[in-house]
This record gives structure tokens, C-alpha cells and sequence, in this order.
């Protein structure tokens, strides 16, 4: 049987892995993007929030 101490160092230890796994998630997807984004305004493709050359 499990002391309750025990059960606590698994749980915050769980509750660790799965916080640091989604920081990681998060941080490799947005690399991801940010090349996304790269390759489609090197192909001419603009965000609309970016200015454009005939700005009125």
C-alpha cells in the first residue's frame, strides 16, 4: 500500500511532467510557425495586419 506521501510525490510529479511537456509543446510549435510564417512572406504572401507598400 501507498503512504500518503508517497502519493503526493507521485501526483505533484506527474502534474510536473505534463506542465513542462505542454511549455515544451508550446515553445517547439512556435518555432514551427514562426518558419511557417517566414516561407510564406518569402513566397509574397503578407499577413493582413502588415502594412503594405500603397498604404492610403
Amino acid at each position: 500500500m501507498m503512504t500518503h506521501t508517497a502519493y503526493v510525490l507521485v501526483s505533484y510529479g506527474i502534474a510536473a511532467v505534463t506542465v513542462l511537456s505542454l511549455i515544451l509543446w508550446v515553445l517547439v510549435d512556435g518555432r514551427s510557425r514562426r518558419r511557417e510564417l517566414q516561407a510564406l512572406e518569402s513566397a509574397g504572401i503578407r499577413r493582413r495586419s502588415a502594412p503594405s507598400g500603397d498604404a492610403q
